[in-house]
């Protein structure tokens, strides 16, 4: 299975750290984020790995070059600017066939994440797109008010702790899903 990891963003909140250095080459414990990322791609058995760059794109093409030191080819496609999250998908199928199942994955997500149990759901489902999730929760720091239409309060709750499911920047795509 190909992995699509997008690496074109210019990680602004890590400025001024990015201004040099592009978001998944910033070291964790002495080694890239993206690093620690294909390790665990190519330990759940994905076999290629397209980078969809952009920023400072040079630097991860020198670094990462075929990919024949991690033990799989790496091939890049530039965005000519900024395309978020689905954007870069049709300009990487104008230079590589996705004629079939994908993964695509944000290029700094760090996690313990088991991608075979991912993959394996979305082929079970026979999805067109899984995207994997986790619950965030959000502590209110005040009372919230509920009311109806003519603003009678019909429920209040001290300081509630709100969940929500959240993507994690890790999609499995089906081109051909059902």
């Amino acid at each position: 299975m190909k992995a699509i990891i997008l690496a074109g963003g210019k990680g602004t909140r890590l400025a001024p750290y990015t201004t040099i250095l592009p978001k998944p080459l910033m070291p964790v414990d002495d080694r890239p984020i993206l690093d620690i990322v294909i390790h665990q791609l190519v330990h759940y058995g994905i076999d290629e790995i397209i980078l969809s760059v952009g920023y400072l794109a040079g630097l991860l093409e020198a670094y990462y070059q075929d990919g024949s030191r991690f033990g799989i080819p790496i091939s890049y496609v530039r965005e000519p600017e900024p395309l978020g999250t689905a954007g870069p998908v049709a300009l990487i199928n104008q230079q590589h066939s996705l004629d079939e199942t994908f993964l695509m994955m944000n290029g700094d997500v760090l996690t313990d994440f088991n991608y075979r149990h991912l993959i394996d759901y979305h082929n079970e489902k026979k999805g067109i797109l899984t995207i994997a999730m986790h619950t965030k929760q959000q502590k209110i720091d005040l009372g919230v008010m509920h009311v109806n239409d003519n603003y009678e309060l019909t429920d209040y709750i001290e300081k509630p702790t709100l969940d929500y499911q959240v993507s994690m920047g890790i999609y499995i795509f089906d081109p051909g899903g059902e």
